[in-house]
């Protein structure tokens, strides 16, 4: 690929834009009829991870940057995804019935195997408990899932933790309305990244020794029609669900029933492929301190078209790198901090490009990226909007909301979603499946993900599947599908302009205070109970401690950056050093990011983190993890502090 290294030289001017004025001055070049072209230029019928289409659009994007003086590089790496063998179809066999189906889950281990034929309804843990109170055995079983609530990696996951031998996951119509014959991809790696170079870059396979992802399945796996899932239940047997279960789907003359009575065979034969991806970046730097950059990402790839998982992302992508670079030329915007825009292959394989990217430069990334604003799936349906972040982004996007105006009409997104509750409203935690969670978990990179979504939706239902078009996308919008995606471009723009364009970062450390405590809690509840019980001689105080030691912390920062004389470069760059450190020290420096990638202390997923330190049932267990997550709490607290003669020693 091309490699642009001329440098766009702009004099700064002497007097700074506010920041309404330069907010007005982008809400004007991000229109309706520029989106029309540019989402019709980036829509393709296919857009297959490391495919032709892929690498096609990656040269598009490049091209894109390069008009733009954006000094454009390519990121190449040579991961291991998997696909259908095309001479040995995947099948299932139930009675005189013979499936053959045509989508699948990427990272399913090939095999055949046999077993009962169990319902477990969405495959949560509280699920397979209801299955087990009614005697139905499942050990060893087939379990038959629905799709939602939780990601197909972790249905497969709670699925073997309860002995199943595979997992079949189809559509209910209780939550996806269309053909019965639609087929679901999707993968079941319980992490993300390419899962055979776990912890490190793929830029060559053969200089790392073999080795898999502790979140790889160890059990088949693979998606049915809801036509196969209907031919199935008929023939299930088994006893009755509750009906307070939740069990009962919307199939027509279908009864639920638990089954375990009768045999069905799987038989997986997804095979692994080694493939070219290419990640591509272009920059606009800055004039104060062009070494601190916030993110904006977008997802290239998809199943099929991929219209509002990747078009629509790549598209804002494009126009708001033209926004800026024009802003920067033409109308006086002088950013203090760099912007960087970057176009992720394989996401569709659990964000493979993002993560082999974070992996490969983390010693530079974790000390220059302040902020990773994710750009998939804006634009889902209309009427409101559901948003993942961490903590210290809540307060900009409550402000950004407050400044952007409301699809609907008269007012603003935050009179659109309800200003008395706005946060229940639109906070969700940001799960696995989030292209934005390696940023925030496995990076310490504070991260936001937002959807402009129909009211009363908590998902897009043609995810994974062929559907995903434009057609359905207008569908899903009112016909107001150019409308939203200017709407949400204005969002994400106006997110990354006032992070480049304030003196201070906008990172509010003490929106992660209520946070703490909720987690700490059950925590200290839990030590409490088992000291008096004399199990446990430990201070249920002692984590109590730390957060009380971070609250302090927090505190302190808050009334230093009341007081700070934004004009003084110095005392800024003094306090946004420590705001930029807050997210990655709570990533548990104590785990391996091989066998326990998602590190962070709050959020992330493993033994390390609090909740799972509130479940803990062995003393020995317990008492290491908590030493290590009071730590991990107190060394972020006193990182804040910054000075060590300053430190908090309270603990």
């Amino acid at each position: 690929m091309k490699n642009q290294t001329e440098e766009t030289k702009v004099a700064a001017p002497e007097v700074q834009l506010n920041f309404e004025t330069i907010a007005q001055i982008l809400s004007k070049k991000l229109t309706r009829q520029i989106f029309q072209k540019t989402l019709s230029d980036f829509d393709l019928p296919s857009r297959l991870a490391g495919s032709a289409e892929d690498m096609h659009l990656a040269n598009r994007v490049f091209d894109e940057f390069t008009k733009q003086e954006m000094n454009p590089w390519t990121d190449i790496h040579y991961v291991q995804l998997q696909s259908m063998d095309s001479r040995r179809p995947n099948v299932v066999e139930f009675g005189s019935d013979i499936f053959k189906p045509t989508g699948f889950l990427v990272y399913s281990p090939p095999g055949t195997v046999q077993g009962k034929l169990v319902y477990g309804n969405y495959g949560c843990k509280e699920d397979l408990d209801v299955v087990q109170k009614s005697n139905v055995e499942l050990k060893g079983c087939v379990l038959l899932l629905r799709a939602g609530k939780i990601s197909f990696a972790e249905q497969v996951k709670n699925a073997a933790s309860k002995g199943a031998s595979a997992v079949l996951i189809y559509p209910d119509f209780q939550e996806y309305s269309y053909k019965d014959t639609t087929v679901l991809y999707g993968h079941v790696h319980l992490g993300s990244g390419d899962p055979y170079t776990p912890g490190f870059p793929s830029f060559n396979h053969t200089q790392f020794p073999p080795t898999e992802s502790s979140g790889l399945p160890k059990i088949p796996a693979q998606t049915i029609t809801a036509a196969m899932a209907s031919a199935l239940f008929k023939k299930i047997g088994g006893p009755l669900p509750d009906a307070s279960s939740g069990f009962i789907g919307g199939m027509k003359q279908v009864s639920y029933r638990l089954g375990g009575t009768q045999n069905i065979t799987v038989q997986v034969n997804n095979v692994l492929v080694n493939k070219e991806i290419h990640n591509v970046f272009g920059v606009i730097k800055g004039f104060t301190d062009p070494d601190r950059y916030v993110v904006l990402g977008a997802q290239r790839d998809a199943w099929g078209q991929g219209y509002a998982k990747a078009t629509v992302g790549t598209a804002v992508l494009i126009e708001l790198a033209k926004a800026f670079h024009e802003m920067v030329e033409k109308d006086g915007f002088r950013p203090r901090r760099s912007l960087v825009f970057a176009s992720f292959s394989a996401g569709e394989y659990g964000s493979v490009g993002a993560t082999e990217w974070l992996e490969g430069y983390m010693s530079s990334l974790d000390k220059s990226v302040f902020t990773y604003i994710n750009l998939d799936g804006l634009v889902l349906g209309r009427g409101s909007v559901r948003a993942s972040a961490s903590p210290l982004l809540y307060s900009l996007i409550e402000s950004t909301m407050k400044e952007v105006k409301s699809p609907l009409g008269s007012g603003t997104v935050y009179d659109m979603v309800g200003r008395t509750n706005w946060e229940a409203n639109v906070m969700r935690p940001m799960t696995l499946d989030d292209p934005a969670y390696p940023f925030l978990t496995f990076a310490g990179i504070p991260s936001v993900s937002f959807h402009f979504v129909s009211k009363n939706s908590e998902y897009y239902p043609y995810y994974g599947t062929s559907l995903d078009n434009m057609d359905h996308l207008m569908y899903q919008t009112n016909q107001r599908m150019e409308e939203m995606t200017v709407v949400a471009a204005q969002f994400a723009g106006q997110m990354a302009l006032r992070l480049v364009h304030d003196h201070l970062l906008r990172l509010d450390v003490s929106r992660y205070n209520g946070v703490i405590t909720k987690a700490v809690v059950p925590v200290y509840r839990l030590v409490r109970r088992l000291s008096n019980s004399g199990q446990l001689s430990v201070d249920p105080n002692w984590l109590n401690r730390a957060r009380g030691a971070f609250r302090r912390a927090a505190d302190d920062l808050s009334i230093t950056i009341a007081n700070t004389n934004v004009d003084d470069k110095e005392a800024c760059r003094i306090i946004n050093n420590k705001l930029m450190r807050v997210e990655h020290n709570l990533l548990s420096p104590y785990v391996s990011p091989v066998e326990t990638p998602f590190r962070h202390l709050l959020l992330g997923r493993g033994t390390h983190t609090l909740a799972s330190i509130a479940a803990a049932t062995d003393m020995d267990e317990l008492r290491t993890q908590l030493a290590l997550a009071t730590w991990t709490l107190q060394g972020c607290a006193n990182a804040m502090e910054g000075d060590i003669w300053d430190i908090d020693d309270e603990i």
